[in-house]
């Protein structure tokens, strides 16, 4: 996460804690169709007569001249491709450092810009649930090394509330103009090396896309934890307390149930203070791209008492694809 924030994209940008803050500044999902966002195609956004309006120059990575006229108004969120760049598609809620300038569509004024400075980019999940609607459908399925510009309405903006704030006002039916640089998209599986099995552990298969399937072995769990690594990274090294973002599947050892996992959302951003002993102690010290496999016992997971927590006094087995240290 850079130093410095953004003033007010970041605050419905940034996963996970900040995600109470985007449903108070955008509505859940966008007013110009009855579908679910679960079933808005965020990839088939095209271009119209208000994004092709607006003229664009400059290198991606430095911030750009735009040039349009004011009282831009669109129904739904339009994207033109200003530079199409040769990398792979960022996919529907995959992150992206990016770096963008921001506008009024109805008045033209340029209300915010970061990314191209000292500060660097700042990463942006294509996911409805922590990042504004339209943005999601300014990014998905966009190219890394891509420039690209967006009109969004208010309905996949702010909202009828609009945004006030010092010194600059977006009101409820003004449109925003968007100038993203998608610089590099993150990696949301581990790349590491295959390593052998190690005896006694779950097996665990993986799908194309990268999701576990966990096989608990038959038999008591063992009383202790147990770490293995499945795929050897070649990253940085995890420090104790480092702020991660990983994809993850937990599996009960009792029952060979999925109970929680970061697959079909998204990678998850946490910090290792924050979880269950065994999870933090399971990443710490790996290094990033790894793959690790952990067998948390319940003293190092959810304590032994199964009334003071649903996963009391159960054994847990973690699938862990260990992405980046941020910060």
């Amino acid at each position: 996460m850079p130093k410095t924030l953004p003033k007010y994209v970041a605050t419905f940008a940034i996963a996970g804690s900040m995600v109470v803050a985007l449903a108070a500044c955008s509505p859940s999902e966008p007013e110009a169709t009855d579908n679910p966002a679960s079933e808005i195609d965020y990839c088939a956004t095209t271009s119209g007569d208000a994004s092709d309006a607006i003229t664009v120059t400059g290198e991606i990575g430095s911030a750009p001249e735009v040039e349009f006229d004011g009282g831009l108004t669109v129904s739904e969120t339009e994207r033109t491709i200003v530079i199409d760049g040769d990398g792979d598609e960022l996919p529907f809620k995959g992150t992206a450092n990016v770096a963008y300038s921001a506008y009024n569509g109805e008045t033209g004024e340029l209300f915010e810009t970061y990314g191209y400075g000292e500060e660097g980019p700042i990463a942006f999940t294509a996911d409805p649930s922590t990042l504004l609607p339209g943005l999601v459908k300014s990014i998905s399925c966009v190219a890394e090394g891509s420039r690209v510009v967006s009109v969004i309405p208010p309905s996949e903006g702010f909202g009828e509330q609009g945004l006030e704030t010092e010194g600059f006002t977006i009101n409820g039916e003004d449109s925003l103009v968007f100038v993203i640089d998608v610089i590099e998209i993150k990696p949301d599986k581990a790349w590491g090396e295959d390593q052998p099995e190690e005896p006694g552990f779950p097996t665990v298969q993986l799908e194309e896309d990268g999701t576990p399937n966990v096989t608990v072995p038959k038999g008591d769990p063992p009383s202790d934890l147990q770490i293995a690594v499945l795929k050897l990274g070649d990253g940085e090294t995890v420090p104790e307390g480092a702020t991660v973002r990983v994809q993850y599947q937990g599996v009960n050892w009792a029952t060979g149930e999925i109970f929680d996992q970061s697959w079909g959302r998204g990678a998850a951003t946490f910090s290792l203070a924050q979880v269950v002993p065994g999870f933090s102690q399971a990443i710490a010290g790996q290094t990033i791209g790894s793959q690790v496999i952990a067998v948390i016992p319940p003293g190092l997971a959810y304590g032994e008492d199964p009334d003071a927590h649903e996963l009391g006094g159960q054994t847990l087995v973690f699938v862990i694809d260990i992405l980046e240290v941020v910060g």
